[in-house]
């Protein structure tokens, strides 16, 4: 199914990264009680996270949708966007600690348990504050802003975006592997 516009492609996506969200904070509460976590199901988030949400999503948006409104005159420089690009820095540092402490944690070192949790914590957070600025403020002033034919072009843009950044067939996978750690944290659907 196509979508609408441009921002309710990327609206779509947000809620799988939501259940990204979710699931990264399971894994962080199991590991608090004192319960064994895969290292996988963390390399599985962060594969997530560095191809899905941020090579692809944060492409779309950082690469075309950003410009695109800044060309109608919202300042980056203490606007919306400018903003929007230093909290996807954020992410990214958060996700580099998250990666080397996992690291760590697969070969056996429980002292990076802590990294773990102050890195992935430190993201959810983050993008659990994020999305919704982008889907209550950033989004609808978009869409106020740009006309048919560019939501057009950027959902042409979009589709080239995600045939580069992460090929085809790769949402569905992220999709089912989402599915996959839901069942195997026991993570009821909705939650």
């Amino acid at each position: 199914m196509k979508e609408s516009s441009a921002t309710q492609n990327l609206m779509d996506e947000h809620r799988v990264i939501e259940r990204m969200l979710n699931i990264v904070n399971v894994a962080c509460e199991k590991l608090e009680m004192g319960e064994k976590v895969s290292p996988e199901v963390f390399e599985k988030a962060i594969d997530f996270i560095r191809t899905f949400a941020d090579g692809c999503h944060h492409s779309k948006e950082e690469d075309t949708l950003f410009p695109m409104v800044e060309k109608h005159g919202l300042p980056r420089d203490r606007g919306p966007t400018g903003v929007m690009i230093v909290e996807h820095e954020q992410g990214r540092q958060y996700v580099r600690g998250l990666a080397e402490a996992v690291e760590k944690y697969s070969g056996g070192d429980k002292t990076s348990e802590r990294a773990i949790l102050e890195n992935a914590r430190g993201y959810v957070t983050l993008l659990s504050r994020h999305i919704p600025k982008e889907d209550t403020i950033l989004y609808p002033l978009a869409d106020r802003m740009l006309g048919p034919d560019e939501q057009m072009e950027l959902l042409e843009k979009f589709e080239k975006i995600e045939m580069e950044k992460i090929g085809v067939g790769k949402h569905e996978y992220y999709l089912h592997m989402i599915t996959e750690l839901e069942k195997e944290l026991d993570i009821a659907k909705g939650e």
